[in-house]
């Protein structure tokens, strides 16, 4: 592959400007064992990491691999033979996902922003480029030129002046100069018909002013805190409201969105065509679930890929319905939903561009200018819903976060609503239902890695707060006596935050059974285990908190239990009253919830 190719150009030649400083003039056939001992020496004290070291090092053995093809010029012995090989164990497989996830205080107003172009402001942006074709194409004969007669035009520019005048709106124009050409679109003359009528244009320019927006004159329906959302649209391309920009906005809102909410690899959704979005509904008509279609290349066969299948929530949905949209309206002739665009004056990313979709460079370098867009656009205004620094900086954003970010919060599931109404933990369950008939995706594997980190960060967190001194439930006495071995291992101390992958492997070599939940702190025990996954960990999803015995309850369990006690009160209390059998199955599960709950002592510190 080129990538393959490139990267080990790369990698060679970090050798040869190692070699210009400690062998000037030194040719690869001129190297020995020791200037690779040499070599090595210079990577272990310069590089940080071990991979890139391994990368590095073994970029070497090319140069004696192709000895035939490099001649004279090749390495004049096997460095997998040396010393200078081994010196440096392999660093052993990757197993954990090693990109960074995007902040909570980033990501969280990043969607909120995306998924308001998608439903608030794409229907202006839309509009204002379907005005702006019609407005090109009005009262012009077949061949693009002017289609009215100088005898027609008079008539009409009066009346285009007569109709400003009383509507009292500013004409087109920029620095108090009129522009002739968007008059004479909006008139359907050409902008030399308009010579006459100089003199008056400048007067009125004085009376009413003049906007850029005035071009299109579009009506602003989309409302943020009960406001017009923009004042218009302008038609130079260089602008930061023109239409130019604003399409290419909304094409980045949507990929944030369908990223986010999906799980997709970026070549996944850069293979989105229109109709990809599908709705499945109930005997009702009611959609109970979206399903989108695209083509899955990790692990496959095939370089073309292969068919797949995800299942995604409404707003990833909405935000493909935009894209078809968009690319209706801009005229694009490519199936590909994330195609170049070809909207407005400038024609936008596709003036210049031969890709048939947007390339990865591309987008990354779009999805930091809508982070910036939005920076500045709140920054003007006084708003305090901005995307914030991290650490002093703008937060960087690539393709490859997404899909990391969102394991991230399905496998801590918060409480709250992020983005404001988007319930994880309700994606969580399409996200798998999704990739289970598809390809080799690994977003189950992602999940699950970070459930596991989740969940030896909340461990640590209950012994720290000595919390798992004060358990109750069956499982207690077991739970106790796990988490203060737990506790007490040093190993552990201190590794969350500085090292989150090293502290999954030792989590998952040397870490507690227990497992935390909303209603219970499972203490797993396959023998005793009553859920369905009862064969190596627990399935949270069907417990049996009731009849289990591996049940541990914390301060937290006990809250939730109480909380729907209250709900269940609340439920008989209500008049008219529930009917006899259903009441029964009420009062009787009360009566369980609070057995679990009080019927058994805590644990003693002791």
């Amino acid at each position: 592959m080129v990538a393959t190719v490139l990267s080990m150009q790369v990698r060679i030649r970090h050798l040869f400007v190692w070699m210009s400083k400690y062998r000037p003039g030194a040719a690869i056939a001129d190297l020995r064992p020791a200037d690779l001992d040499a070599y090595q020496t210079y990577l272990a004290t310069t590089v940080r990491s071990a991979w890139q070291r391994y990368a590095l090092r073994t970029a070497v053995a090319f140069l004696w691999r192709y000895r035939t093809t490099l001649g004279a010029r090749a390495l004049s012995f096997d460095p997998r033979l040396t010393e200078y090989w081994s010196a440096e164990p392999y660093p052993g497989k990757r197993t954990e996902n090693a990109t960074s996830r995007i902040p909570e205080a980033v990501h969280a107003p990043l969607l909120v922003w995306s998924i308001r172009f998608v439903d608030d402001f794409a229907d202006d942006i839309l509009n204002g480029i379907d005005l702006w074709r019609v407005r090109r194409s009005q009262g012009t004969a077949g061949d693009g030129r002017p289609g009215l007669t100088w005898g027609q035009a008079p008539a009409l520019i009066r009346d285009y002046l007569s109709r400003a005048r009383f509507a009292g709106r500013p004409l087109p124009g920029k620095d108090g100069r009129v522009n002739l050409s968007a008059i004479g679109r909006a008139v359907g003359c050409a902008p030399l018909a308009l010579k006459p009528y100089q003199a008056e244009l400048a007067e009125l320019a004085v009376e009413l002013g003049v906007s850029e927006y005035a071009d299109l004159n579009q009506t602003i329906s989309g409302r943020l805190d009960g406001e017009p959302w923009i004042e218009g649209f302008r038609t130079n391309p260089v602008e930061r409201d023109s239409l130019s920009t604003m399409s290419l906005l909304l094409q980045t809102a949507c990929y944030i969105v369908i990223a986010f909410l999906s799980g997709m690899r970026d070549n996944e959704i850069k293979h989105l065509r229109t109709g990809a979005s599908k709705i499945v509904a109930d005997s009702q008509g009611t959609p109970i679930r979206w399903v989108v279609h695209s083509l899955a290349f990790k692990g496959e066969e095939e370089a073309a890929g292969v068919p797949a299948t995800w299942v995604v929530g409404a707003p990833a949905a909405r935000a493909i319905a935009v894209l078809e949209r968009l690319a209706l309206v801009s005229g694009a002739s490519s199936p590909w939903l994330f195609a170049p665009l070809l909207t407005g004056p400038g024609r936008g990313s596709g003036a210049r561009n031969t890709n048939e979709a947007l390339t990865v460079g591309g987008t990354i370098h779009a999805l930091n200018r809508f982070r910036d867009w939005i920076t500045r656009y709140c920054e003007e205004r006084g708003r305090s819903d901005g995307i914030p620094d991290h650490n002093g900086q703008p937060w960087r954003l690539t393709t490859r976060q997404f899909r990391r970010t969102l394991a991230w919060y399905i496998a801590r599931r918060p409480g709250g609503a992020i983005a404001g109404a988007i319930a994880y933990r309700h994606h969580s369950v399409q996200m798998f239902e999704g990739y289970a008939g598809t390809s080799d995706s690994g977003f189950r594997a992602e999940v699950e890695a970070e459930a596991a980190l989740a969940r030896g960060q909340h461990l640590l967190e209950m012994t720290e707060r000595n919390e798992h001194l004060r358990l109750g439930g069956p499982a207690a006495g077991e739970a106790h006596a796990r988490l203060t071995e737990f506790s007490s291992n040093g190993t552990f101390a201190g590794t969350v935050q500085t090292d989150p992958r090293r502290f999954l492997r030792l989590l998952k070599a040397r870490g507690p059974e227990v497992y935390p939940g909303r209603y219970v702190t499972c203490t797993f025990d396959a023998s005793k285990a009553q859920c369905h996954n009862s064969a190596s960990a627990p399935d949270l999803q069907t417990c049996q908190p009731m009849t289990c015995r591996n049940v541990a309850l914390t301060a937290d369990n006990r809250d939730a239990w109480r909380a729907e006690v209250a709900l269940i009160d609340a439920d008989l209390a209500q008049r008219p009253e529930l009917p006899p059998v259903l009441a029964d199955r009420l009062r009787q599960r009360r009566a369980r919830i609070l057995e679990l709950v009080n019927g058994e002592s805590d644990v003693s510190p002791d």
